[in-house]
């Protein structure tokens, strides 16, 4: 990648769009086998943090079906109904996957932590349980491995901090999964030490606060997802450094004087809107204007490959509209 794409967060997201399938199938097939096993070793041992856990799977496993919609309804091309495609559309679906995490997990963990704290529970033998656990461990890491690696893969080739791309990333798929597999691993642990403080104290306690602590875990990634997809919903721009590299191939391009007003929009992790008011020099030809426009939008996507939407108004400036109508040779707005 050339040093013109490092402040690209999304100029290589096509590639990494068969890796996030694949990602989120791994995260699925592990959550749905481990969803089973957790609520059977909840029944045998009466732990309600594994009975947390098991709903925490569940919610998992339906999350990683919507995602999975999400990429494949995302990736439809535009058509005569949806000119500008269907890339918005997995947002949608990523916003009800985080929903489904908030209802099917959090909230019945923290509903099951409070009933056993009230009445209390019988403790059966927690050997199975501990057995799920270590089995559920390591599959889990494993599927957060296949996620973090797609991390670092595309943070390296934007020649990015893995932190900052994990951050500001439009893919919320992959972001789903790299947070839900660490919050399974936190709340693996979480119901273990609930298990192992019932078995030492005979108490149901421990099991109660542990099924809290795993619902308020997830209620926070549901928060965090939540808000990640609104923003892209309702309209996130390209980064600060972005907008001002595209300000810089605009003005760089001959006949082009001022960008009066530039517009950015992320429609999808390799999808970017861009839209500018442009002010002309006054002795500008229409067909000169033409070659600035057709010459600006190359070099737009070629510096940002992840452009693939560019309209560009041409507008007069302040100074010719002070000067009046019919005072300059530059054409009005288009």
């Amino acid at each position: 990648m050339s040093d013109e794409t490092m402040d690209d967060p999304m100029s290589d997201a096509k590639t990494g769009g068969g890796e996030s399938t694949f990602t989120v199938i791994v995260a699925a097939a592990a959550n749905l086998g481990i969803a089973v096993a957790k609520a059977v070793a909840g029944l045998i041992s009466g732990s309600s943090a594994m009975l947390s856990e098991a709903a925490h799977s569940v919610a998992d496993t339906v999350t990683e079906l919507l995602l999975l919609t999400a990429l494949r309804r995302s990736e439809k091309p535009a058509d005569e109904e949806h000119p500008l495609g269907y890339g918005p559309e997995r947002y949608i679906w990523a916003m009800l996957a985080s929903v489904a995490t908030f209802v099917g997990g959090a909230v019945f963990s923290v509903y099951d932590g409070i009933h056993t704290l009230a009445a209390g529970e019988e403790l059966g033998n927690p050997l199975v349980s501990y057995l799920v656990l270590a089995v559920a461990f390591l599959l889990e890491a494993y599927s957060l491995r296949t996620g973090l690696r797609q991390v670092r893969g595309e943070a390296a080739r934007l020649r990015a901090p893995v932190g900052h791309y994990f951050r500001h990333t439009p893919d919320t798929a992959v972001k789903a999964v790299v947070m839900e597999d660490s919050a399974a691993l936190a709340g693996l642990l979480l119901a273990a030490g609930g298990l192992l403080g019932g078995q030492l104290t005979g108490s149901g306690v421990w099991d109660g606060i542990a099924s809290i602590l795993i619902g308020l875990l997830l209620v926070y990634v549901a928060w965090v997802l939540g808000r990640s997809n609104a923003q892209l919903l309702i309209g996130r721009p390209v980064p600060q450094q972005m907008r001002a590299g595209i300000r810089e191939e605009l003005l760089s391009v001959p006949h082009i004087i001022e960008v009066l007003e530039l517009t950015t929009l992320i429609q999808g992790p390799a999808e970017i809107l861009i839209a500018a008011k442009i002010d002309f020099r006054d002795a500008s030809t229409a067909e000169q204007i033409e070659w600035a426009c057709e010459e600006a939008e190359e070099q737009l996507r070629e510096r940002y490959p992840s452009i693939r939407r560019v309209y560009l108004d041409p507008t007069p400036g302040l100074r010719q509209r002070l000067r009046g109508p019919g005072t300059g040779t530059g054409p009005g707005s288009a």
